[in-house]
């Protein structure tokens, strides 16, 4: 559940529908990412197990996510990451392929190169919707994300997994401004108190 709220919500953010083709959209990301230094926001996530809340922060390569269910520090070298299922703090130095999993911007180039896109027909006014297909069996069966053409920012993306699962995510409040580089580290603060910190560089 983690693993995919992580993807789900690096590959996601700052998208735009300004360009003219879904490729060219994901271009837009890095810097839709890096506008005014840096992007926050608000998001849910709803699965027929309920919905879940959080805040996320991106700049660059950088990127920090808090929710109940993962927290996540990457300053552009090393990640801290926090499970309530291990009740521990695990440093890490990710490679490249386990920040396609991770990494916004490196998830952008893994979607641009492994998934089919075209447009889709949107059923209400003024959204823009692209439709995303695996070239390869994944467990992404399919990826809808709705923008809105008013403020060519996404709001909403639907997934819907092989095991017929489906996650649909919101996300709101976005705040574009520069975020100091304490904002990608660890904060203790986050986690409750004694929790172990574990390096598995």
């Amino acid at each position: 559940m983690k693993r995919i709220i992580i993807v789900i919500l690096t590959v996601l953010v700052g998208l735009i529908a300004l360009a003219q083709t879904p490729h060219a959209m994901l271009d837009k990301c890095v810097a839709a990412i890096n506008t005014g230094g840096g992007v926050t926001a608000n998001y849910s996530v709803t699965t027929a197990q309920g919905t879940s809340k959080g805040s996320l922060a991106m700049q660059g390569t950088k990127f920090r996510i808090i929710s109940p269910e993962a927290k996540s520090w990457y300053d552009g070298k090393t990640q801290w990451s926090w499970s309530p299922v291990t009740q521990e703090v695990n440093i890490t130095s990710p490679t490249s392929d386990e920040l396609q999993m991770t990494n916004p911007i490196a998830a952008v180039h893994h979607f641009k190169a492994n998934f089919n896109m075209k447009r889709a027909k949107a059923k209400t006014a003024k959204t823009y919707v692209i439709k995303l297909t695996p070239k390869k069996k994944d467990n992404i069966k399919t990826l809808w994300l709705y923008f809105d053409e008013n403020t060519s920012l996404l709001r909403t993306a639907r997934f819907e997994m092989s095991d017929k699962s489906v996650y649909t995510i919101k996300i709101t409040d976005y705040k574009h401004k520069a975020l100091p580089a304490s904002t990608f580290t660890f904060d203790k603060s986050q986690v409750p108190a004694g929790t172990q910190v574990v390096d598995l560089r």
